[in-house]
């Protein structure tokens, strides 16, 4: 039993699993397969949203006995995630994960181990990745040193729905994931951001695993790095105070985010002025020596990508100073507002 403040109790077996879905026949049986394995006996039930989904995806669902299906108009992932929260039946936990995830065992165990401690409302888990490709490889370790950073907090305020477990009634008290966020990108942080405000504890759970399948291509590494930079400055926007620092983000990345626009302002007075010393050089020495730390990291994990690691970090910085660029223009362009959530 876990005593809650309130002074009541509830099991902490009592979980629901809320996965939402937008056509993803080609996935989510996966993900559904292996926690079948986890849920079997438990007081636990797994809910499929399916937020209006052009392909088979309601088919591929209902082949799973057990698995709760419901189905909304296309509303966006924050939007399918409370919906699943407020038909959920669990008295206690909220555990999330996506469909292109793969719980290994023992993740249900995990996610829900944390709440043994009454004042804990949230809890965040980690991804892993079976994939050889080198894009896949840097992302993982780009990961695992953001896990590094977490570790050694005694609380964290950045919980990722991937893996994602939350007390029920305070996760509704917040009135869930914030609807104005479109796409799967912020609306997690932001939601993060909300519940760290009110000093409310949340853990780290690196026992809680889930397989993922990570940008392969650069391009497309790119392209998240660039849309999640984008949504991260709405969620920083409406929580200000965590624009200086969070749990998850090393500070060295948001000095990186710096390197593009020095190094044209560099070459630009190198133009002009033509001094002995280029300055762009001297950017780029200073930008190199910024990724050091992470580089010998992931030498130690994966020599090529620690070799690699510099350019790839100098593509990542230039594709987040682009979604930030983005993001600001965009957020001047909004009025300010409150959160627009599904009502609890």
């Amino acid at each position: 039993m876990l005593e809650r403040a309130s002074g009541c109790c509830v099991e902490v077996g009592s979980v629901s699993i809320i996965i939402p879905t937008f056509n993803g026949a080609s996935r989510i049986g996966y993900c559904l397969e292996a926690l079948l394995k986890q849920v079997d006996g438990r007081d636990a039930e797994i809910l499929v949203v399916n937020d209006g989904s052009t392909d088979n995806t309601a088919d591929v669902v209902q082949r799973y006995p057990g698995v709760r299906l419901i189905t909304q108009a296309n509303a966006g992932p924050a939007a399918a995630r409370n919906r699943g929260a407020l038909e959920a039946r669990a008295a206690a936990l909220l555990l999330f994960t996506d469909d292109d995830c793969v719980p290994l065992p023992g993740w249900l165990n995990a996610m829900s181990e944390p709440f043994k401690d009454p004042e804990v409302v949230g809890a965040k888990g980690i991804y892993r990745t079976r994939q050889k490709s080198l894009i896949a490889r840097f992302v993982q370790i780009e990961y695992e040193d953001r896990y590094r950073l977490m570790a050694g907090r005694p609380n964290i305020d950045f919980i990722d729905t991937y893996s994602a477990a939350f007390l029920r009634d305070r996760f509704l008290e917040m009135t869930g994931y914030d609807t104005s966020f479109p796409v799967a990108c912020a609306e997690d942080v932001e939601l993060s951001y909300r519940m760290s405000a009110r000093g409310w504890k949340m853990k780290f759970a690196p026992a809680a695993i889930v397989y993922h399948t990570h940008p392969d291509e650069l391009w497309r590494y790119l392209k998240k790095k660039y849309k999640f930079a984008f949504w991260r400055v709405q969620a920083v926007r409406k929580n200000p105070s965590k624009g200086v620092k969070d749990s998850h983000t090393p500070q060295i990345m948001k000095l990186q985010l710096l390197f593009a626009p020095t190094l044209l302002l560099a070459a630009a007075f190198d133009l002009v002025m033509r001094p002995a010393l280029p300055a762009s050089a001297l950017v780029v020495a200073v930008f190199l020596f910024t990724t050091l730390p992470f580089a010998s990291q992931a030498f130690k994990k994966d020599p090529i990508v620690g070799l690699l690691s510099p350019l790839l970090l100098a593509a990542r910085a230039c594709a987040q100073m682009l979604g930030v660029a983005a993001g600001l223009i965009y957020a001047r362009r909004q009025p300010a507002e409150v959160p627009t959530n599904s009502p609890a």
